[in-house]
């Protein structure tokens, strides 16, 4: 056995006793269980929450060394909470780099298990040593952008249910209703991302928050251009005293045509993705069918 061999055995053997050791810690009452503000949060509710909309998982971790080890991973994460907001993750800045923290060790831990298999079976080679930190590295990307593509489509949602939402939010005004109350039915009766968001903007102003500064926070969480341009016509007319469903049916008519104007967009888009295939597919084996047959008559003339 050649000493290369003998280290990936090693590694193996190690990894094992390792993994069993962590297993049995885990089982430690004073490790494993549960902390008291998570015991016993499905059971209190806070009086700004009353219908339970808060996740347990948005609660803040309990403290000991991974809390103290995930603070270090959570400084200077003002984009990231920007992004698991426009997300809808529960999950705090700090837990989100928890998890990727996770997800990047399991990512070592399976290159370097590849490589101790290739190293036993044919002695490996120079790119299998690699092969771990790249998994590691490709785990952490890859859990970033899955982030940053939950966010994009639900911003997308948002975008395509505003104008649905304002049109509605202008009947209940027209009706006679109060704008909070317009906006609470609006969030009992809808179930899309947009009225998620409006039904927390009034548990935020049955709090101590006026409504302008609520729905201003909404719009500065999910950073979407139609909205915050909505939320900020709709604050000046709260201020001025203007007309609010005349104002939202405004936004709504401008919100469907921004909407026209992004799909036209993207149908050019797709219009020109779809000549790809087209020039560099379809094209040369039509021309290959017609060309083919001539040169092999040709062939059987000459010969």
């Amino acid at each position: 056995m050649s000493g290369l061999s003998e280290l990936a055995l090693a590694i193996i053997l190690g990894g094992a006793l390792g993994a069993g050791v962590l297993s049995v810690a885990s089982r430690v009452p004073r490790w494993g269980a549960m902390s008291l503000t998570h015991r016993i949060a499905p059971y209190v509710r806070d009086i700004g929450d009353p219908r339970g909309l808060t996740p347990v998982a948005s609660l803040p971790p309990s403290a000991g060394v991974s809390a103290r080890i995930t603070a270090l991973l959570g400084r200077g994460t003002e984009s990231l909470e920007s992004r698991l907001a426009q997300a809808g993750s529960p999950l705090a800045p700090v837990s989100f780099r928890a998890r990727q923290l996770s997800w990047t060790l399991a990512g070592v831990v399976g290159g370097a298990a590849i490589a101790v298999v290739a190293a036993v079976m044919n002695g490996g080679g120079a790119g299998v040593a690699i092969l771990a930190p790249l998994l590691g590295v490709g785990a952490a990307v890859g859990y970033d952008a899955r982030l940053g593509r939950a966010a994009t489509r639900r911003k997308t949602r948002i975008e395509e249910e505003l104008p649905t939402v304002l049109e509605f939010l202008s009947l209940c005004l027209s009706a006679g209703e109060g704008l909070r109350d317009a906006l609470r039915r609006v969030g009992e009766v809808g179930t899309g991302e947009l009225t998620r968001e409006l039904r927390r903007a009034v548990l935020d102003s049955g709090t101590g928050s006026s409504l302008a500064d609520a729905l201003r926070a909404v719009a500065r969480r999910l950073d979407v251009a139609a909205l915050t341009r909505a939320v900020d016509h709709l604050v000046a007319a709260i201020d001025r005293g203007a007309p609010l469903a005349q104002v939202l049916q405004d936004q709504a008519v401008d919100a469907r045509d921004e909407a026209k104007r992004a799909l036209i967009e993207l149908a050019g888009k797709k219009e020109i993705a779809m000549l790809l295939p087209l020039v560099f597919l379809l094209l040369p084996l039509s021309v290959l069918f017609a060309v083919f047959p001539g040169i092999v008559m040709l062939r059987l003339g000459v010969s």
